[in-house]
């Protein structure tokens, strides 16, 4: 638990206004997030590392010169000149935050990357003396879990936290927002299956989580303050939002918010089916029907913050109301979490909308009351 005391006194604006180099590995969807957070502290610049950071660049470079060129390196180290890359962008830097992760892959893959590729992130960034690392892994990481994903996500924590024992470790449910792949993509289905599929009822719980909730718990936790230190320094974070939805439940409101409530069903299918689509679909290039067998066995879990935290564990929500943000107009206490019956209605089916197509004018409060129904009677 977080000191009231120690809220109160990392609450004064720091004193010292020297440039701080901080680089973001893995840069994607959430990235850009965490990029925006970190700027709004004007200390700040903001570095990207990825195989391919252009794209993001590209779209963040109007932000300014906190926006630091970018650097393109591969975290597989399959060149020798990647290992210089990543000591050359990580010299000098204030911290380090890994979003290093695929969603699809062979497990031999899956080692490659958010194994070893962590721990070679963490390596390299312990041997220029980066003082503070941030790594983003998943709620479910464990290195006896069921899925190759559960156990390299554990094995690259591990290995973060053997080369920076001060480290913090971010484990989300679900995160959600603008540009997301996960109600994107099931809004993008609906547009063209007659349903929605399900596995096992769709009972299993998720804690959908806001991007931008995310990335100002990083942006706290990149912060070279004592204090702020001492508080986050070798802890793990599960990170959930306020709301809890079954499966079921995330898909009726992804229905209910992409316009397609009432005019595409959900349909129940038996985990074995799945698995036959995952071991098919699996083998094919990337796409928008993919599903893997790994996926849907996941799926056989609850993704929610646990009832009985890890040890050294830290309260997300109390670290967002504790901390403020480096936004001028937030003061300690005032950091809520994210609803994504909030957020949801700004990016699904906004376009389908704007045409003039069929709408369905619920309130977040009217939806939210209809979810909680829903959810008494299971």
């Amino acid at each position: 638990m977080i000191t009231r005391r120690l809220a109160s006194t990392v609450s004064i604006p720091p004193t010292d206004k020297s440039p701080r180099k901080i680089v973001l590995v893995g840069a994607g969807f959430l990235g850009s997030y965490i990029a925006k957070a970190l700027i709004a502290d004007p200390r700040n610049r903001v570095l990207l590392v990825s195989r391919n950071p252009q794209k993001l660049h590209s779209q963040l470079s109007h932000l300014g010169s906190q926006i630091l060129p970018p650097e393109s390196a591969d975290i597989t180290l399959s060149s020798s000149s990647d290992s210089d890359n990543l000591k050359e962008a990580f010299k000098d830097a204030s911290a380090v935050v890994s979003m290093v992760g695929i969603l699809v892959g062979s497990e031999a893959k899956m080692n490659a990357v958010q194994w070893k590729g962590t721990a070679n992130v963490s390596e390299i960034a312990k041997q220029v003396g980066v003082k503070r690392f941030v790594g983003i892994s998943a709620i479910g990481a464990d290195e006896g879990g069921v899925t190759a994903y559960w156990r390299t996500k554990a094995l690259g924590e591990k290995a973060i936290l053997e080369n920076h024992p001060s480290a913090t470790i971010i484990r989300p449910s679900i995160v959600f927002g603008p540009g997301d792949s996960f109600f994107n993509r099931f809004a993008s289905l609906a547009k063209w299956l007659p349903f929605l599929p399900v596995f096992g009822g769709g009972v299993s719980r998720f804690q959908p989580v806001y991007a931008g909730d995310i990335a100002r718990a990083v942006e706290i936790c990149c912060r070279d303050e004592p204090e702020v230190i001492k508080q986050v320094g070798g802890r793990i974070i599960e990170a959930g939002g306020p709301d809890v939805y079954t499966y079921r439940q995330i898909m009726q409101l992804v229905l209910r918010y992409s316009g397609y409530e009432g005019r595409r069903a959900i349909l129940s299918l038996p985990f074995w089916i799945g698995k036959i689509q995952g071991f098919f679909l699996e083998k094919l290039p990337e796409n928008l029907f993919t599903v893997t067998r790994d996926q849907v066995e996941q799926l056989r879990s609850d993704n929610i913050v646990s009832p009985h935290p890890p040890l050294f564990s830290l309260n997300f929500q109390d670290l967002l109301k504790s901390f403020p943000s480096s936004l001028p107009s937030s003061a300690p206490g005032q950091a809520g979490l994210t609803s994504v019956e909030s957020i949801l209605p700004t990016y699904l089916g906004v376009q389908d909308r704007q045409e003039g197509k069929r709408t369905h004018g619920r309130s977040r409060e009217q939806g939210l009351e209809e979810i909680k129904r829903l959810q008494k009677k299971q």
